[in-house]
């Protein structure tokens, strides 16, 4: 019997390690062939492939992002096939199992939990003949049309499983997609919003075998490779011996990420890190959620924030590890306020980037059974998104949107770190007060539902300023040119400020620069530029205060000055140089 095995992941780059661990564990019994889409990909595209595979059984793997396209799919492959059997596993149906079964007849059985030697033990009864009764850990309707629920097995022996990353039709793809391995499963926490707090404890996999499978994909060009452990460091004997072996065997160009539990990071694995990684080798990822005491105590999230802030600022201080934290908005008792408060307590911290969620009562944890005690509504269908709760009005969930769109596209994207810093800190009382305030505006002018290019960010937070009529408008607005001239890679054709300098008086800013090179200073003179030369890779801006003096200190001073950015493309680093008004009226005044 021909077997597939199916996923639609959220994006291209992302790959499925659930169904490829499903057909290492079937082989060599089994040979399965590997399907992955996209949820973006059309429906009948997907369909049309899977037929055309001509399979007798089809598994999908199903989780909250992909369960409403998969179920679409399913129902059209009946329609077409009424013979095909159909699983469905996954975190997205191992919970609720009678309404699933319920809701899509078209599904011959569930799996549920973990599902290797579930599937290969299904696999074997349906070659045989055999009644589905023989196999544990499923369930489905059987020929009374009564529901049965096969009961689970043991947990695995994570230490025998066999690699899930050895396939030939894989390699192509490493360079390109993130891959994803695990070296444990489990989970020590009991967060009540998680689905992991449902297994207790942690198992781990063998630790030479992950060596050996972290060797072979950098061999074969895997660049982005993704620990899906729920808390890597939660030994940290075995996470000091995993960075110590990363940091050995890396390969130039890969970056290793993370989930890491911030407040029990030890101090002497950060110092460790900060003087033996390579800079960009690792990444993480650091779930906070909320700095509201009372509400992690309700959803039994365990979490000393001081010592969380110990370790992401130990990090950053290191400077080669970028840093992801994570916030949920809508947790039991967390209103508008308080929520607003964590985020300024986590943006204090300034990570390399911000995420902002809503969250989701997830079919299985123990928020979603409480949710009638904390008064939630939420989505019917994945991602059962919160929205509203005793606390948290819908009217302040949208507004919390407003601020997850601009943190997005103004924080998380770096594009202009110089001017969001000085917002933050010189106009607005708090950083939440900067982008809830800038993303009610964006909201109102209609830009959520348009496309936007680079120029178009810098103009729109331009024409938010000069709306709130800010008394810093002509420093921010000369942060903001800095931040677009010194973020291109190349010399840019057109600004997108109509208050530059004039075409005389750049020439004049060159011509000094040319002839009186020391004027600038030593480094410049050293690069001996042509007035051709900078003509054609230098862009040159007036400032009405000292950017070079706020560079290097954070002041203020209101001597007008030039700053000329010059572009190389590929050739060069990009190199900055200051000029100030009165020097070149001094070089103007001596050449006459």
């Amino acid at each position: 019997m021909k077997t597939v095995l199916a996923s639609l992941n959220a994006k291209y780059i992302h790959t499925n390690l659930a169904i490829r661990y499903l057909k290492a564990y079937a082989a060599p019994e089994f040979d399965i062939e590997l399907a992955e889409y996209t949820i973006k990909d059309p429906e009948m595209n997907i369909v049309t492939d899977l037929y055309n595979r001509k399979p007798d059984i089809i598994g999908f793997s199903c989780y909250i992002w992909n369960i409403e396209e998969t179920i679409r799919v399913v129902k059209m492959l009946k329609k077409i096939n009424p013979h095909l059997f159909i699983v469905l596993g996954g975190p997205e149906v191992t919970y609720d199992v009678p309404e699933w079964l319920e809701r899509l007849p078209e599904v011959d059985v569930i799996a549920l939990g973990e599902g290797e030697e579930t599937f290969k033990q299904l696999l074997e009864a349906l070659n045989r003949g055999d009644s589905l009764d023989t196999v544990f850990g499923i369930a489905y309707i059987n020929e009374e049309g009564k529901l049965k629920v096969n009961p689970q097995r043991n947990k695995l022996d994570l230490r025998s499983l066999p690699s899930p990353f050895r396939f030939k039709e894989d390699i192509p793809h490493l360079s390109k997609r993130v891959t994803y391995i695990e070296t444990s499963r489990g989970c020590p926490f009991s967060c009540q919003f998680c689905l992991s707090s449902i297994e207790v404890g942690v198992r781990y996999f063998d630790r030479e075998k992950i060596k050996a499978d972290i060797r072979y994909l950098m061999e074969n060009g895997a660049k982005t490779i993704k620990f899906v452990d729920r808390t890597f460091n939660i030994s940290r004997s075995y996470a000091m011996e995993m960075f110590q072996f990363l940091i050995d065997e890396h390969r130039p160009g890969t970056v290793f990420q993370f989930e890491i539990t911030g407040d029990i990071m030890r101090p002497e694995v950060i110092d460790f890190l900060n003087k033996e990684a390579p800079p960009g080798l690792f990444r993480f990822e650091i779930g906070v959620q909320s700095t509201n005491d009372h509400t992690n105590e309700l959803v039994k999230r365990r979490q000393n924030f001081e010592k969380l802030t110990r370790t992401v600022t130990m990090v950053k201080q290191g400077g080669k590890i970028d840093q992801h934290l994570d916030l949920i908005a809508g947790l039991p008792e967390e209103n508008y306020d308080s929520f607003r408060n964590t985020f300024n307590d986590v943006f204090a911290l300034r990570p390399e980037e911000l995420q902002l969620g809503f969250l989701k009562l997830l079919r299985g944890t123990g928020l979603r059974q409480d949710a009638k005690k904390y008064g939630y509504v939420y989505m019917e269908h994945a991602p059962y998104e919160m929205l509203s709760n005793k606390v948290l009005s819908f009217a302040e969930i949208i507004k919390i949107k407003q601020v997850e769109d601009v943190l997005e596209k103004y924080w998380n994207d770096h594009r202009m770190d110089l001017t969001i810093e000085y917002l933050v800190q010189h106009v607005y009382e708090t950083p939440f007060d900067f982008f809830q305030e800038f993303g009610a505006f964006w909201e109102k002018q209609g830009w959520s539902r348009i496309g936007h290019q680079l120029e178009d960010l810098f103009k729109r937070l331009n024409q938010f300023l000069i709306h709130q009529q800010i008394e810093q408008l002509s420093i921010v607005q000369g942060m903001m040119k800095w931040d677009y001239l010194t973020n291109q890679r190349y010399k840019p054709r057109h600004s997108w400020w109509k208050d530059g300098i004039s075409k005389e008086e750049k020439q004049q800013v060159i011509h000094s620069m040319a002839a009186n090179p020391s004027l600038v200073s030593r480094e410049f003179a050293i690069l001996s530029l042509s007035e051709k030369d900078l003509f054609k890779h230098a862009a040159v801006e007036r400032f009405p205060f000292s950017m070079e003096k706020y560079l290097e200190s954070g002041e203020i001073l209101f001597n007008p000055e030039y700053g000329v950015i010059i572009y190389n493309g590929d050739k060069m680093e990009k190199k900055t140089f200051f000029l100030s008004q009165k020097k070149l009226v001094h070089a103007l005044t001596a050449s006459i």
